[in-house]
């Protein structure tokens, strides 16, 4: 413990977003950046509580306290090493991670909590500024092959930790770039993606062979994919969108998130193609159109700000539940996380230019003129009763030229390749793994990530891939595996 009386001394301090009007004239990530003396400052307010809740709180079981000390001590060499023994990929954690740690921690039960987010982010920032993190290639080879499909967080964890366990890992990815919604989903403005080709770069040079723009199930079987490797681990991601199956739903201008996102994204890098990826190769682009997205979670977040950043005539946001409470409830006691409304930073831009998230809310169909969707009808929802009942009479109506869906998702595809693996799918539509080995029903196939636990956190899915990983290394090699072993609590987030 650094100082003793560091959070007598200092009061939280949190990187400070730019003014909106700044942040909206480019797709840069949009936070300012503190002073090292100040993050050191901020490392000194954790406690070192002797229960680290904040450990329990992380889904990688990150050891917060040990770096956190080591950042006020000014050993940031040493808390980079720290870091990367549980995180993979903690400059990814550090952007997006929504921080079930912080709820945890010890200090926030009557004071703010420790920002351990900045303290994660620096910590890499700066490895990667002073050239601290370079390749890994194993000491040996175990002669055993292991194939990846999927490049997502959960994908590149167990791939890095697998080839450093020794074993030649192949990753294949449908996309013509690796890091699945790191790359097409997430915006430009949260994560900028020469962060993430960075990271991918530092796997290929670690021995870490990708394909890219094949689809196994596709353009290579199964039959053809399970003779080359000892081991398959499926890091798909959960991939089908949550429809809306009202009237109107098939006119043009009605679209899933997900094939909205990755067109901005690629537009980013400067693709000449963005719409590239889309199953009908529809350009899909904000500018000039009243925006209404649909689902309040992080997908319709980036929805919102990608959308004003493209130029937006007007956007609003449509949620299902009800409106957060702004403190917790009776039922929802700290460590637990903190079921309480949040404002994104994209809805504070959304906000600052007119538009609002309206609460309570179903559409009950799009209207269209010439096969082109003009306009919505919603009604309000009563959840009193803890059920969603349709108010009479509260029906409206509303301007639109382009709606986007992001209301969660369903879990894997199921066509194409798991049909021709034959995995077993568990009751929630993922794919069912033995919970001690993340074997699949299929021998030698093992799932990990929102494949196997449904859609979640980025933070949970390097946690996966690392478990995964220490998994598949004891079933090659018949013995107990030298990986580390995820830390996880009952309770985590």
């Amino acid at each position: 413990m650094g100082d003793p009386k560091g959070f007598m001394k200092h009061t939280r301090q949190s990187p400070h977003y730019l003014p909106v009007p700044e942040r909206l004239v480019n797709h840069e990530e949009h936070i300012e950046i503190l002073p090292e003396q100040q993050v050191q400052n901020q490392a000194s307010r954790c406690m070192d509580c002797g229960v680290p809740f904040c450990m329990t709180g992380c889904p990688l079981g990150n050891l917060i306290p040990d770096w956190n000390d080591l950042v006020f001590r000014g050993r940031w060499q040493d808390a980079l090493q720290a870091l990367h023994a549980t995180n993979n990929f903690p400059e990814f954690t550090g952007r997006v991670c929504p921080a079930p740690c912080e709820n945890s921690c010890v200090l926030g039960i009557n004071e703010p909590p420790v920002s351990i987010k900045l303290h994660e982010v620096s910590i890499v920032d700066k490895g990667f500024a002073m050239g601290w993190i370079k390749p890994e290639l194993p000491v040996r080879r175990s002669g055993k092959k292991a194939a990846i499909i999927g490049s997502g967080p959960a994908g590149l964890a167990c791939a890095q930790q697998l080839n450093r366990a020794g074993h030649q890992v192949t990753v294949f990815e449908k996309n013509d770039r690796a890091g699945g919604l790191l790359m097409y989903g997430i915006p430009h403005y949260k994560l900028r993606k020469e962060k993430v080709q960075r990271r991918i770069d530092q796997l290929a040079a670690e021995g870490i062979e990708f394909r890219f723009s094949c689809t196994v199930g596709a353009d290579i079987t199964w039959a053809q994919l399970k003779g080359g490797y000892d081991a398959v681990v499926i890091a798909t991601g959960a991939e089908q969108p949550r429809d809306l199956p009202v009237p109107g739903r098939d006119l043009k201008g009605v679209h899933f998130a997900m094939e909205f996102l990755p067109q901005s994204n690629r537009a980013n890098w400067g693709d000449a193609d963005i719409a590239a990826l889309h199953p009908a190769k529809q350009r899909i682009w904000a500018e000039g159109k009243k925006v209404i997205v649909i689902g309040g979670g992080d997908t319709g977040s980036d929805c919102i700000g990608t959308s004003l950043r493209q130029g937006a005539a007007s956007v609003i946001n449509f949620e299902l539940l009800p409106e957060p409470p702004e403190n917790r409830p009776d039922n929802n006691p700290w460590p637990q996380w903190a079921r309480i409304k949040r404002i994104s930073s994209s809805v504070e831009e959304m906000t600052a230019n007119g538009g609002q998230v309206h609460y309570s809310l179903a559409t009950k169909k799009f209207v269209g003129e010439n096969g082109v969707v003009k306009g919505l009808q919603t009604i309000q929802l009563d959840w009193s009763s803890g059920k969603p009942v349709e108010i009479p009479g509260s029906e409206r109506d509303w301007p639109c030229d382009l709606a986007l869906l992001a209301m969660g998702f369903l879990g894997p595809r199921k066509h194409g390749l798991l049909e021709q693996m034959g995995c077993a799918i568990d009751e929630r539509g993922n794919i069912k793994c033995d919970p001690s080995t993340r074997m699949t029903s299929v021998d030698g196939v093992f799932a990990a990530g929102d494949a196997r636990r449904g859609q979640s956190l980025i933070v949970w899915a390097i946690s996966e891939g690392r478990e995964v990983a220490r998994c598949v290394d004891a079933w090659l090699t018949k013995q107990e595996s030298l990986l580390p072993k995820v830390r996880i609590e009952a309770f985590a987030y």
